[in-house]
């Protein structure tokens, strides 16, 4: 029987591969099953926790590629205060904040230096054209922004300030200009200093009926305008922290019963402009009114009944505080009352039916102001916050009465001295994005729009200038403050142009198989070495006592001839062998240990025993069809594997250990020769614990191997032999930028480079690793010298290969700017980012299938059309995850990328490993688990036996091809090969001895019968 095969440049059919297809398909009618919200009723969220905790997994946390519906909004926004400046400009009165920034510096601390609170900000009160002009260049549909109070109303009262209404009338018509849909905030956070000074500010019942007056003096001028109002911003900062714990202004510590009634006249204050806007302006004007409420997300700390109860609770304590008295009934949550007796106002009946549906739509703030900042840590109830739009999407909707939402508020922060490239801002962006995606598509939540906040960097509250979160950068310090467009910035335009996450042909699965031929592998880094033998080897003579002790006695003195030892003397290699047969792999990769076989780093000491077992198990691996693929080397933690002479005296520095290594490997390619014909002379070399003498010298280690088995061994034995690179992929994490791709290039010239460039390029380390380190070494105090190849050396390490080995686990994103300094290398001058949209192992490693792809196509493009080997390739996985789940979706991916490379980009693809054999040596990482001295085949071997039977991804349309049987190679083949007329001449007799007693016999019994 043949294994199907297919032309290598087959195209792949529409329809997507198998399994992942059909997974795919199958998922949102799944989820949807599961429980898309009902007809909401106060508790009823409570339910969330326990459907997302029995979603799919991992295909629920992948991302999804797909499109929000059609006339989805899609805006950005920004508050008065916070851009706005101009505090004593065209008659604007003092806010509650201009007051608040303004307090003498505290005596612990003086103030930081740099701009006073919004006095300036980012100028918008003078640059008005300027910022709608960045609303064009992103493409939005609408713009969320705030009228400030003390703008219109200096005083808070009647008489409005002409200047004020102006300046919002010109911003209006110029968002109409561009068909931009406005969307105002009548109050964030920034009342009036008078209405605090007279009345106590929201403290006093007095407020609502004067926000009412603002409001309908807004309704006045610019409802005709104006679609979509939204009556305040998160009351539950204004009343917690604003009259509770005064950590905002006015800077009230009045505790929480003052935050209580705060909020009571808030909730007043909104009902109060609902009503108005429904019984004198909608009739004409035709818009919406809601509240903008802000909330965290929280999870359990256990997935038990009480802790889902105080998950619950904490939601009611911020966000149900003002939802469920405006969504539900008018009332505070039962968890409220119950837990704060006296502490809470009460409602009449009247005010319950009054405040009851004073919302048109749920207007949702979520990210950064609230969540891990000023969320009361007592508000989480001893569980745990977190950041996952989707689930709370998914809770408004059940608790709530299926609400229409639009998120008027999204997104994160980055660091306040990150200029463009904001990759951390990008990758949460698209994180909510994709969820509020998944919201829509696979939950059935009712989301119509989508604002990021904010369009350009401000003042943020209590944060002051020391974070940023605009699409557009704004030097604080300039005069002329010019809006430039940051990564995010580009990030969002095109996401807005496609309205979310399309498929593209590089996202979707091919169908198709490898060559005949092809290597399919599996990697144990040592395997498991027990010469305990398993015959009865022992030469003394015993004697049965059958008639009194039943036992036997040693005879003393007599000894039978000692028997030669025999592989199947080692039991483990045979459970071994077994194993790996059931895999139906056709190479195993493992790697010698150089330290047990010449312990004293020469041949005065050798481990003959162990040499032995190496020998028995290749010989096995062959006997069942299996090639063994060796290596010589591969650096561990303890000596980096080494002889313990060598790691003693420097280790690699030490050009001994180069010569040391020759010799072990002569001696390798004369024990093992015979049967081992694919040769590692050093695995994975790690260049992150390497200094670049020691990279040297490793480097002519291999070469002066190389050259050994090619002049000495490659005739006879007719292996061949290579180096095996760890090559992660790297991308930059700002796809937009220039800085973050060169990051990206140097990172990979150091990381991949750095080994490969003498050996598979020009002979000579990377002319991008040499610049660098010159301009390092010139302008710092760094000396870090890269040796230097004399050309016999250049000619003796270049061309030392007979293909291109690489391990590949995972891709990393890198960048320029400096954000988090413990994942920032001072040294290369890049930043380690995070996709949090990717989906992780239980060690963070992320699982990102194309980088394989990438890194395969730069290897082609890099050192052109070598033969390539994947020679390991693995994730690690919680042994309670259900299934194997997670590696199964590794394997199946990778592997599907990898053909993609094949097919599509030519890279010539000769094999493919995968890590690891079994947990046993490699915890969590392997196909078998180990288990009370068991081991058991986990449901990813299964896929990976299937992957390998069809020899990739064959389709309906992959036409068949018939690959040759491939003939079982013999462990003794050279004896015989090398012996030919012996074993004719041997022959011979044989067959003339058997003639001749055939003879014998017939003449021996007709003169039997002749003498008869």
């Amino acid at each position: 029987m043949g294994r199907r095969g297919a032309g290598r440049r087959e195209l792949l059919s529409r329809s997507p591969a198998g399994s992942m297809a059909l997974a795919a398909s199958l998922l949102p009618a799944l989820l949807l099953l599961l429980g898309r919200p009902g007809l909401g009723a106060p508790g009823q969220g409570a339910g969330t926790w326990s459907r997302f905790a029995r979603l799919p997994y991992p295909q629920d946390q992948l991302f999804l590629h797909d499109t929000f519906p059609d006339g989805f909004l899609w805006g950005a926004g920004s508050a008065a205060y916070q851009t706005e400046g101009g505090w004593r400009q065209g008659g604007k009165g003092a806010s509650v904040w201009d007051t608040f920034a303004h307090r003498p510096a505290t005596p612990s601390g003086a103030a930081p230096p740099g701009p006073v609170g919004g006095d300036v900000a980012s100028d918008s009160y003078n640059n008005l054209f300027r910022d709608v002009e960045g609303l064009r260049r992103l493409g939005v549909s609408h713009y969320r922004f705030s009228l400030s109070w003390a703008r219109l109303l200096p005083n808070g009262t009647a008489p409005p300030n002409p200047a004020g209404l102006a300046h919002y009338g010109q911003l209006l018509a110029r968002l109409r200009e561009l068909g931009v849909e406005p969307v105002v905030t009548l109050y964030h956070w920034d009342l009036p200093q008078a209405l605090q000074d007279a009345f106590g500010g929201w403290a006093s019942p007095v407020l609502p009926g004067l926000f009412r007056d603002y409001a309908e003096l807004c309704f006045r001028h610019f409802g005709g305008q104006v679609r979509y109002w939204l009556t305040m911003d998160n009351p539950y900062v204004v009343a917690w922290h604003g009259y509770g714990t005064g950590r905002l202004p006015p800077g009230v510590r009045g505790g929480p019963r003052l935050a209580y009634l705060a909020a009571h006249h808030l909730l007043q204050a909104h009902a109060k402009v609902w009503h108005l806007y429904n019984d004198h302006f909608r009739p004409a004007q035709r818009g919406k009114v809601s509240i903008a409420l802000s909330s965290h997300w929280i999870k359990p700390q256990r997935m038990t009944e009480k802790s889902i109860k105080e998950c619950q609770k904490s939601l009611d304590f911020v966000l149900g505080w003002f939802a469920k008295p405006i969504f539900i009934d008018g009332d505070y949550p039962e968890s409220m009352r119950s837990n704060l007796s006296s502490l809470l106002p009460e409602f009449s009946e009247a005010e319950k039916k009054y405040i009851k549906g004073t919302a048109d739509f749920f207007a949702l703030s979520f990210g950064a102001t609230l969540s891990f900042q000023l969320l009361d840590s007592h508000m989480k109830f001893q569980q745990l916050e977190s950041i996952s739009l989707r689930q709370l999407l998914y809770w408004i909707n059940s608790e709530y009465n299926n609400p229409p939402i639009f998120i008027v508020e999204n997104s994160w922060f980055v660091s306040g001295t990150t200029k463009k490239d904001d990759a951390k801002y990008i990758y949460y962006l698209k994180k909510f994005i994709m969820e509020t995606l998944k919201a829509i598509r696979y939950d059935g939540v009712n989301v119509f729009g989508y604002t990021v906040w904010s369009l350009l960097d401000g003042f943020e509250w209590h944060r002051g200038y020391s974070i940023r979160r605009g699409l557009f950068y704004v030097d604080f310090q300039s005069h002329d403050k010019k809006l430039m467009p940051k990564s995010s910035a580009l990030f969002y335009q095109k996401l807005i142009e496609k309205n979310g996450f399309p498929p593209l042909p590089e996202n979707q699965p091919i169908e198709g198989v490898f060559p005949c031929g092809f290597a399919w592998g599996i990697v144990d880094n040592y395997i498991q070495v027990d010469t305990t033998p398993a015959q009865f080897l022992d030469s003394s003579v015993y004697v049965w006592d059958v008639h009194q002790t039943k036992q036997l006695i040693k005879v003393d003195g007599v000894y039978a001839s000692k028997r030669k030892r025999h592989c199947v003397d080692f039991a483990a290699i045979r459970l071994q062998i077994s194993l790996l047969q059931e895999m139906h792999i056709t190479h195993f990769h493992f790697s010698l240990k150089w330290s047990l076989i010449l312990p004293l780093g020469n041949l005065s000491l050798i481990n003959h025993t162990l040499v032995h077992y190496y020998q028995c198990f290749a010989s096995e691996l062959l006997r069942v069809n299996i090639t063994p693929v060796v290596a010589l080397w591969q650096p561990m933690i303890e000596n980096q594997e080494l002889p313990v002479s060598l790691a003693k005296y420097g280790a690699w520095e030490n050009t001994e250990t180069v010569q040391a290594f020759v010799e072990y490997a002569r001696f390798c390619f004369t024990s093992l020769g015979d049967h081992v014909k694919f040769w590692i002379t050093m695995n994975e070399p790690s260049v992150k614990n390497l200094t670049y003498t020691a990279g040297h010298n490793l480097l002519k280690a291999h070469a002066k191997v190389w050259h050994l088995y090619d002049k000495e061994f490659r005739r006879s034995q007719k292996g061949k032999i290579s180096i095996a690179l760890q090559a992660d992929w790297v991308e930059p994490a700002c796809p937009f930028s220039r800085n973050d791709q060169e990051v990206a290039d140097r990172i990979l010239e150091f990381d991949i480079g750095w080994l490969a460039e003498p050996i598979f390029g020009n002979g000579d380390y990377p002319e991008v690793m040499r610049a660098w380190l010159h301009r390092r070494n010139s302008v710092d105090l760094y000396n870090f010298h890269l040796p230097y190849f004399s050309e016999d050396e250049k000619k003796l390490i270049q061309g030392s290969f007979d293909f291109f080995a690489l391990s590949h686990y995972t891709t990393t994103l890198v960048g320029s700017e400096k954000e988090d300094a413990v994942k920032y290398d001072h040294y290369l001058e890049v930043q380690m980012i995070n996709d949090i949209t990717w989906l992780h192992s239980p060690s963070r490693a992320a699982v990102v299938p194309w980088g394989l792809r990438k890194l395969l196509k730069w290897v082609k493009s890099k050192y052109g059309n070598v033969p390539v080997y994947v020679m390991a390739n693995g994730i690690d996985d919680d042994q309670n995850m259900v299934h194997d789940k997670l590696r199964v979706y590794y394997i199946q991916n990778y592997i599907n990328e990898a053909l993609k490379a094949y097919t599509l980009d030519d890279v010539n693809l000769q094999g493919y490993f995968v890590y690891s054999f079994n947990d046993k040596t490699a915890p969590k990482y392997g196909l078998y688990s180990y288990i009370a001295n068991q081991y058991e085949a986990k449901p990813s071997l299964k896929h990976y036996r299937e992957i390998i039977g069809n020899n990739g991804f064959p389709g309906p349309e992959t036409p068949e091809l018939l690959c040759p049987e491939e003939v079982a190679s013999c462990a003794n083949c050279h004896f015989f090969q090398t012996r030919k007329s012996l074993l004719a001449f041997i022959s011979f007799v044989f067959v003339a001895f058997i003639v001749t007693i055939f003879f014998i016999t017939y003449y021996s019994k007709r003169v039997e019968r002749r003498y008869k």
